[in-house]
């Protein structure tokens, strides 16, 4: 049995996730502005994909005005539509 892990009683593993609450929604941002880059980029990859909102914990409502800004990002050239793949 291995210590590090929390076991119950019966042999199985417990683990506790912690609820993702969206950002948006905390901070009462009504408007993503597709100008501020610095936000947009913490929601993509490094291949430039749009992180879905089950690992950001975005609720859909923003995820849908998060999506909308960031393409728009892209066309003005604020966002790089994909980044090139290293070696």
């Amino acid at each position: 049995m291995n210590r590090n892990r929390p076991d119950n009683s019966r042999g199985k593993k417990m683990f506790f996730n912690k609820k993702k609450s969206c950002y948006f929604c905390k901070e009462r941002i009504r408007y993503i502005d597709y100008k501020n880059g610095g936000m947009l980029e913490r929601s993509t990859l490094e291949t430039g994909k749009i992180l879905p909102g089950r690992v950001t914990g975005t609720c859909a409502y923003h995820q849908k005005l998060l999506a909308k800004a960031i393409k728009r990002a892209r066309h003005m050239g604020i966002l790089k539509f994909v980044e090139p793949k290293r070696g």
